[in-house]
């Protein structure tokens, strides 16, 4: 008895000791399983984020104008704007979509939105086969280039955002050309068009490709370099933008140029070194000050020195814009996130044996995403706009005027963007004024006139300044909207009294006998609304 219990004893021991054996790497995998998909984690948070109200306001207005422009109104005659032609000409795609399917103009940007992020990912994971990635450093550049096109939050959409987006496959295919890999006609070319549109949104943004080029010129050479047909393709892009304008839009070049040189480009500015201590240029200045360094090291190697150039680029002009805002930095926040990430990956890739690297690369790349995630919540604006949005000031306004005026056509008299936009949009309110804002007549009334006078009479008034006195006259008599927004705060200097845009336009004959014809309805937030007697 004692020998058969001894023996079951003996013989059990080996099947306990199998089962733990076996159930170890189970665990493992599973574990491993769980990390790669917790790594996508912040980049779905932040995709619900820019799915949620509010669309930013800038983006906003600018959907707005190219909805009208598609509708038949003439930009650059009918629609007076400071941007060029590229980012209305671009939103023609959603405005067409909102007009042909159910989709609205909202919903149909930010599924073209998408689109270009899902485009430039794909092109990020064709971009990368065939490197020579450490197993961390691919772990990791898995994680934080999707999260990099998503991590801006309210930003999702503006320029520098679209830059950004286009300018992580060309760092990609650049550091293929640094290496003297070959890379599919196809591949190269659709990368190199995407982020020459991308480049070309703003001026500014030339400053990344400069310096990326010459990064490449300084490793190929310039023989080798100069025979790349990839910046040679960006540069006829640009070239034919450029010849493009003057043809197309000779109202653009002609008239609203001079415009935004004369009354547009210091509003709201500062000078270089002020703007570089503003919380957001300082931020990134910081940042690129410690990763600049480290990306040129021996161990850094062409993809994240490329990163750096780029980041360094899109610095730059986030700079010479003299604002400071949170967009204007978004592409340093992109680019250098990805940058930091790689460094970290290739420094552990570096020192861990391989069988301990793959263990670690899951959690390394969680590790990455989680922390650029936290970076970008840091004094930033999402989720926390999305999670106030009904309670914010554009939350009570849309909700007023989808009460109040939804679907019909608008005067808005304000200087601001946020919160008329993207309330307007969300309200399907048609604007009639042939700006977004009155920032012409900021301009215009950046110090008080002459005459000692609140306002300006006719004879005194500059060619811009009379433009906006008459235009809004006689659009509003000719063809009287269901309602008029009209600001309480002018944004403009204090001058005696108040500037006041309802007496202001009263002056004009025209104005004054339709206005005559509205009364007021209510208030909120500083912005009375007035409607039009049946």
């Amino acid at each position: 008895m004692t020998g058969a219990m001894t023996g079951a004893v003996t013989g059990a021991a080996p099947k306990t000791g199998g089962l733990s054996s076996t159930a170890s790497p189970a665990a493992a995998r599973l574990r491993a399983r769980l990390l790669r998909l917790a790594v996508h984690l912040p980049a779905l948070l932040f995709l619900l984020a820019v799915l949620s109200p509010p669309l930013n306001h800038d983006v906003a207005a600018v959907l707005n104008f190219s909805e009208r422009w598609f509708a038949g109104e003439r930009l650059y005659v009918d629609l007076i704007d400071v941007n060029p032609p590229l980012i209305f000409s671009l939103n023609l795609v959603p405005a067409a979509i909102a007009a042909w399917t159910p989709l609205d103009g909202v919903q149909a940007l930010q599924l073209c939105l998408l689109a270009l992020a899902g485009l430039s990912l794909w092109l990020c994971l064709r971009l990368r086969e065939g490197r020579a990635e450490g197993t961390v450093e691919a772990a990791v550049l898995t994680g934080l280039l999707p999260l990099a096109m998503l991590v801006i939050g309210y930003d999702f959409g503006q320029r520098e955002v679209l830059m950004g987006t286009a300018a992580l496959p060309y760092a990609l295919l650049a550091a293929r050309r640094m290496e003297g890999r070959r890379t599919a006609r196809g591949l190269w070319l659709g990368t190199t068009l995407l982020a020459a549109l991308g480049f070309a949104l703003k001026p500014h943004f030339l400053a990344v490709p400069l310096l990326v080029e010459a990064l490449v010129l300084l490793r190929r050479g310039p023989r080798r370099a100069l025979r790349d047909p990839a910046p040679w393709a960006m540069a006829a892009v640009w070239l034919a933008y450029l010849a493009a304008i003057p043809l197309i839009f000779p109202a653009y070049l002609g008239y609203v140029v001079p415009l935004v040189w004369q009354y547009y480009l210091d509003l709201g500015g500062q000078s270089a070194w002020a703007v570089l201590f503003t919380p957001n240029l300082a931020v990134a200045a910081a940042l690129l000050l410690v990763l600049l360094p480290l990306a040129f090291r021996a161990t850094g190697g062409p993809l994240a020195r490329v990163l750096a150039a780029a980041a360094l680029g899109a610095f730059l002009s986030a700079w010479v814009q003299h604002k400071g805002w949170t967009y204007h930095v978004a592409p340093v926040l992109m680019l250098g996130g990805v940058l930091a990430g790689l460094l970290a990956a290739r420094a552990a890739d570096s020192v861990l044996p391989l069988a301990t690297a793959r263990r670690a690369a899951p959690g390394l790349a969680l590790l990455a995403t989680a922390g650029l995630a936290l970076f970008a919540l840091r004094g930033g604006e999402a989720p926390f706009r999305e999670i106030g949005f009904e309670d914010s000031k554009a939350g009570r306004l849309t909700a007023w005027l989808k009460h109040e005026a939804y679907g019909e056509r608008l005067l808005i008299i304000s200087p601001d963007i946020y919160p008329v936009y993207p309330a307007l949009n969300y309200a399907h309110v048609q604007s009639t004024l042939r700006t977004m804002n009155m920032w012409l007549l900021q301009g215009v009334y950046r110090t008080c006139p002459d005459s000692g006078e609140r306002y300006r009479q006719p004879w005194e008034m500059s060619r811009a300044e009379f433009f906006v006195y008459r235009t809004v006259a006689e659009d509003f008599a000719k063809a009287p909207p269901a309602a008029v927004l009209i600001d309480r705060n002018p944004g403009i200097p204090w001058c005696g009294r108040e500037f006041d845009f309802a007496e202001y336009f009263s002056r004009h004959p025209l104005f004054a006998a339709t206005w005559r014809h509205y009364h007021q309805e209510g208030e909120i937030e500083g912005y009375r609304l007035y409607v039009r007697d049946n």
